[in-house]
């Protein structure tokens, strides 16, 4: 009885299980930090290598080939263009420049170097990250924002809705 029991279990669940697929997630990891030392804001943006190479393509139509030795020399160039369209910090309100110091890859992970130099931390009211990266191409896409400023810690997580996270010092 039991063996006929699980085998109806089994034919009616099996179905269920052949037409479900891995549920992919878009995600990408921004972490700003104070550095006391430099009088800086660094930033490190960690963003799916297959998804910003889907980025590259759709937008300016180019192949990156990241991560292999075979990547685009002008890829560097598009990721910087890219993330200074999509990645505004604003200081006390005002949108401040910052320096993109340049990439690298950590398995199937980019990780993307920024900085805000001079930023004179101890007058510093707020800070606001608006962060758009892939929004263009996932619907799902979510960017994680990691605030570590001395003893000040906060996240948010930011969707097409809602893309700005504010720190008030």
């Amino acid at each position: 009885m039991r063996k006929k029991l699980l085998k109806g279990l089994l034919v009616l669940l099996l179905p269920l299980f052949a037409f479900t697929t891995a549920h992919k997630f878009y995600l990408s990891v921004t972490s700003v930090k104070y550095s006391e030392k430099e009088d800086a804001l660094q930033i490190t943006s960690r963003i799916f290598i297959d998804d910003f190479e889907k980025v590259l393509d759709k937008r300016f139509g180019i192949k990156g080939n990241l991560a292999t030795k075979d990547e685009s020399p002008i890829a560097m160039d598009y990721i910087e263009k890219y993330l200074k369209s999509k990645l505004v910090i604003k200081i006390d309100g005002e949108v401040v420049a910052y320096d993109f110091l340049g990439k690298e890859y950590d398995d199937d992970i980019m990780v993307c170097y920024i900085e805000i130099p001079k930023v004179n931390f101890p007058e510093v009211k707020s800070i606001e990250v608006q962060n758009e990266v892939l929004f263009d191409l996932f619907v799902e896409q979510q960017n994680v924002v990691h605030f570590r400023l001395k003893d000040i810690m906060k996240s948010f997580v930011l969707i097409r809705e809602n893309n700005k996270g504010m720190l008030k010092l």
